[in-house]
């Protein structure tokens, strides 16, 4: 059965809008008339965006080749494509498919239509990576929750997701988009970090970067549960390679190994301009390149290289 594009008033300043696997939160503030405007140009558009990425699923689910020309069409799968070139290269290492920036490239594919005056904060949140907007002298402050599995219930009944760190993006600040990936999140992961959180000037680019580090941050260890992406999911861009599905309590060494080598590419990547910071968590052990978190009390604890 086909479901339509949904929409739904969350409060005065956000709504909820989903169609498939898209699932939106949109934050809008400033002037009224400007911000209505706004949202009922991105709504049209976005009634037609999923079917319109179908139509070029085929090859969005193809390795990107370092140094080809970006053969997309339509404005996410483009914007899929430009965020995940500059991390494509030769071996596993390399290998990347557009997939890997499609949700970070539809929060800021729509975020296009709230760059406006009049719109003085604006955020589209896909799932977690956020593409941001902000007039001069604003400021959004992110929580980052580094392991879902460890959400706490408030009476039985509402989850409260206490944040782990807290990033406080400046209107000044050269970031606009922030993503987060892991082994137990709703994509597939090789590596095993619970999370790995980036900031970049785009959502697109966070998203392609989150990806890529946090499928470094790997040992191999016989109780590492990994099976084949195609079994679990047979459309998944990933083949035959093996995904996590279960990672046993680990020793400090080898949490640190795995966080390290996670580390050195993000370090890698900060160096070439395309992230400004990177946060990476396994096991209540996190390190960072960039940008320093803030953290709640005692919650991780934190390695600085």
């Amino acid at each position: 059965m086909r479901v339509n594009p949904q929409r739904l008033n969350l409060d005065a300043n956000r709504q909820r809008w989903w169609h498939g696997p898209i699932d939106l939160i949109i934050q809008a503030e400033g002037e009224p008339e400007v911000i209505d405007a706004a949202h009922e140009r991105a709504w049209t558009e976005f009634q037609t965006l999923l079917a319109t990425l179908v139509t070029e699923l085929p090859i969005l689910s193809q390795a990107v080749q370092a140094g080809a020309d970006n053969p997309f069409r339509g404005a996410v799968a483009r914007l899929m494509w430009q965020a995940c070139h500059p991390l494509a290269g030769a071996g596993e290492l390399g290998f990347i498919t557009p997939m890997a920036a499609v949700a970070g490239s539809v929060a800021q594919h729509v975020l296009r239509h709230y760059e406006l005056p009049g719109v003085t904060r604006a955020s589209i949140n896909n799932g977690g990576d956020i593409a941001l907007h902000l007039s001069p002298g604003q400021q959004w402050r992110l929580g980052v929750v580094s392991d879902i599995r460890r959400v706490r219930r408030a009476d039985g009944a509402q989850p409260v997701m206490l944040p782990d760190a807290q990033f406080i993006i400046d209107s000044a600040d050269p970031v606009r988009g922030v993503a987060t990936s892991g082994w137990a999140g709703r994509s597939f992961s090789l590596g095993i970090a619970d999370s790995v959180t980036v900031l970049a000037a785009t959502a697109s680019q966070a998203d392609a970067a989150a990806s890529l580090i946090a499928n470094q941050v790997n040992i191999e260890h016989p109780d590492i549960d990994r099976v084949p992406a195609c079994d679990i999911r047979d459309d998944t861009d990933l083949g035959t390679r093996r995904v996590t599905r279960h990672v046993p309590p680990l020793t400090l060494g080898q949490i640190m190994t795995a966080l390290q080598r996670g580390l050195a590419y993000a370090q890698g990547l900060q160096r070439r301009g395309l992230i400004h910071a990177a946060w990476l968590v396994c096991q209540q052990q996190s390190v960072s390149c960039g940008r320093e978190a803030r953290l709640s009390p005692a919650q991780i604890g934190v390695t600085s290289p």
